[in-house]
């Protein structure tokens, strides 16, 4: 089964260049592509896709909040930010919001269908450079208001199990495999424990777990 994709981008000449070379893969079909400055939910109204590749400079916070609102969803998508740069600041508000990946736009073509094929598949890819920076920020709140040890403790036995395996570097595929769970009860524990731990991805609640066992050595992409 093929892995369908939105590309919404401030810029007609990236949208159009992406979307194309994005269509000569065999397993990746853009079901819109659409360049405005400020995207409105309503563009995708009625579309479902597995990843949507949204421009993280859009003005304001319009990226954001579109990244919010599709997090929301049922059947959510997977959120990948575009971006000229690498703030940390920024990726760090990206994956607060929901957001399973942050590409720079300068980054190769196959890096960014690694990145694609990845967060289809349940993993999270930030740059690595910027991997510790960020983790460093998810946890600044929480760490302040002494939260992490007391979010940690609400959570079941099983979903503990199915957090360390995501704290080791596994995907969702993976954890299913060591844990002997379907693919569905994993996102149902998923979705069970980022509600209990009031984060919005699995990087946040990786960091959380990393907080407890220790210092968090960046690496080319959590899954």
């Amino acid at each position: 089964m093929g892995i369908t994709v939105f590309v919404i981008d401030q810029e007609r000449t990236f949208v159009d260049a992406l979307a194309a070379r994005l269509e000569a893969e065999e397993d990746i079909e853009v079901v819109v592509a659409v360049h405005r400055l400020a995207p409105a939910p309503s563009v995708i109204v009625g579309r479902h896709a597995n990843v949507v590749l949204l421009d993280g400079d859009l003005p304001g916070n319009a990226a954001i909040h579109l990244c919010e609102e599709l997090a929301a969803r049922n059947e959510a998508p997977r959120v990948v930010m575009l971006s000229r740069g690498s703030d940390a600041g920024q990726i760090a508000d990206a994956v607060r919001a929901g957001a399973a990946g942050w590409v720079r736009k300068t980054e190769s073509l196959a890096h960014l269908l690694q990145v694609i094929r990845g967060v289809a598949a349940g993993e999270t890819w930030l740059p690595p450079a910027e991997m510790g920076a960020v983790l460093r920020l998810l946890l600044q709140e929480r760490a302040q208001e002494g939260e992490c040890e007391r979010l940690l403790a609400s959570l079941t036995p099983r979903e503990r199990e199915v957090l360390a395996c995501l704290a080791d570097g596994a995907g969702r595929r993976d954890v299913a495999e060591r844990l002997h769970l379907s693919g569905n009860t994993v996102r149902t524990h998923l979705q069970n424990l980022m509600a209990k731990l009031g984060v919005h991805s699995t990087l946040e609640a990786v960091a959380l777990t990393r907080s407890q066992l220790g210092p968090f050595a960046p690496s080319t992409g959590q899954r």
